[in-house]
């Protein structure tokens, strides 16, 4: 039987490089972290979180934005190619709740995988539950 499958966000990546001072629940994303280097875990991300991590890191850390996006990389987090029904999951997900397609996309994707979205954004959490395959990264244990 395979891991199961975690769809990790910018927010939550994020945590892996930031400082902790700075972040909330960074105990929670190193934890998962490392469960995707044990492969307790399997973590796949929509490419477009290059962007987003990149974005913030250059904005707040621009001198410690080269090394920690290299670190990333170096991570080697799987990367899923588009497809139609992930595509349209999103948009489905942004017209019905109001929520951004960057965050849809991460949803989408864990909803077409059979795995979970994993985010620090608590009010999106709130706002899609419903739709099922999304946890908040405070309440993410590994048998979630």
């Amino acid at each position: 039987m395979s891991p199961p499958l975690v769809v990790p966000d910018a927010s939550v990546i994020l945590k892996w490089v930031l400082p902790a001072a700075e972040e909330s629940d960074t105990d929670r994303a190193l934890e998962l972290r490392e469960a995707i280097l044990n492969e307790s875990v399997r973590a796949i991300v929509p490419s477009l979180w290059w962007f987003e991590v990149g974005n913030t890191t250059a904005r707040r850390f621009p001198a410690l934005a080269p090394a920690w996006m290299a670190a990333l990389l170096k991570f080697g987090l799987d990367e899923a190619p588009f497809s139609q029904n992930w595509v349209d999951r999103a948009l489905g997900l942004t017209r019905l709740y109001g929520v951004s397609f960057y965050d849809a996309a991460y949803h989408a994707l864990a909803l077409v995988r059979k795995g979970v979205f994993v985010t620090a954004d608590e009010r999106y959490v709130a706002r899609v539950a419903q739709e099922g395959a999304v946890v908040a990264l405070r309440e993410w244990t590994p048998a979630a």
